[in-house]
């Protein structure tokens, strides 16, 4: 498999109800996750872009979404939202800046 455009990371850490911390699968992950791996599947991205599932990536407002190269970080995704990361800022390059975490958090 040759070396993907982008890499999308989407945490589904769950620390169970009433934790202090909360967790990304608390907040809709699952959903999220299988939103991507339809959008993948069904535009035939798989090889292009890699997609994984992961734990805890630090911040603790999500879901989570991480895309590399660029280290972009998206918080509070919805399964709405998926088709924009998508469309904007994989295919198109273009960070979705409304669902970008501030600077000052990543």
């Amino acid at each position: 498999m040759p070396k993907p455009e982008k890499h999308v990371f989407i945490c589904v850490q769950n620390r169970g109800p009433g934790h202090p911390r909360g967790s990304c699968t608390q907040s809709g992950a699952a959903e999220i996750w299988e939103e991507f791996a339809y959008a993948f599947q069904q535009r035939n991205l798989n090889g292009r872009f890699a997609l994984s599932n992961t734990g805890c990536l630090g911040p603790c407002n999500g879901p989570h979404v991480l895309v590399y190269p660029e280290g972009v970080m998206y918080a509070k995704v919805t399964k709405d939202d998926v088709a924009a990361i998508v469309d904007e800022h994989l295919l198109g390059d273009q960070p979705v800046a409304r669902l970008q975490l501030p600077q000052e958090i990543w």
